[in-house]
């Protein structure tokens, strides 16, 4: 399935997509929920473009692989190029939009990789493994200290977060990304997400949105891979 950046409109965002940067264990309750330690400074780790689809029209998941987990997450959309260490209206000007996103994992595979020290990609990186909704624009949002994402799956809300309770907001975030690598135009940034992860089943019904961007409201089922 390809994938296209496209806003609540439809219109589709002129440059192409790019990697996936990611941030783990953002939120200090989600940490405490899998046992992890809350870190001291940004854990991140990148996605590739391959493994980006579309919420719309539902989603495949692997089901042959183990438990596959979601993580409801907000994605910035990168649409200026940053690098070495931005200021926060660089990166104010660079933000494109943001949109309710699922990062998902094959949390069994993960746990396998985590208790032999090895590397996360093959549990972060397969194909499907970043599901994104269409963008709102930048300027949805005037306070990026108060953004909500809520996930419901069967009519129960299971993840409802917000911004403010990130461990590194996201303006201060994507300058220490910038920093560490550079970011391109057609770049996503998920944001970390909020306690309440679970597994994902096939049939679900999944209600993703960025309260108070009511566009954004976007029902579909699961299906197989």
């Amino acid at each position: 399935m390809s994938y296209q950046h496209q806003y609540v409109d439809g219109t589709r965002i002129h440059f192409p997509l790019g990697k996936v940067v990611c941030i783990g264990r953002n939120y200090a309750e989600h940490a405490k929920e899998l046992d992890n330690p809350v870190p001291t400074e940004p854990l991140l780790f990148i996605k590739p473009g391959s493994c980006v689809v579309p919420l719309e029209g539902g989603f495949a998941i692997p089901t042959e692989r183990g438990g596959v987990h979601y993580e409801a997450e907000i994605a910035v959309l990168i649409g200026k190029p940053l690098s070495t260490k931005p200021s926060r209206e660089e990166v104010l000007d660079a933000i494109s939009g943001f949109a309710p996103a699922l990062d998902l994992t094959l949390r069994d595979k993960q746990s396998e990789l985590k208790a032999k020290g090895l590397p996360w990609e093959i549990a972060k990186s397969f194909d499907g493994a970043a599901v994104i909704a269409p963008f709102v624009v930048g300027s949805t949002f005037a306070d990026l200290t108060d953004i909500g994402i809520r996930l419901t799956i069967n009519g129960e809300v299971r993840q409802d977060g917000n911004s403010k309770d990130m461990l590194n907001p996201i303006v201060p975030m994507i300058q220490y990304m910038a920093g560490c690598f550079s970011l391109q135009a057609g770049d996503v940034i998920l944001t970390g997400t909020p306690v309440g992860v679970g597994p994902l089943n096939v049939g679900d019904e999944i209600v993703l949105e960025l309260p108070g961007a009511s566009k954004l409201h976007q029902q579909r089922s699961l299906i197989h891979a």
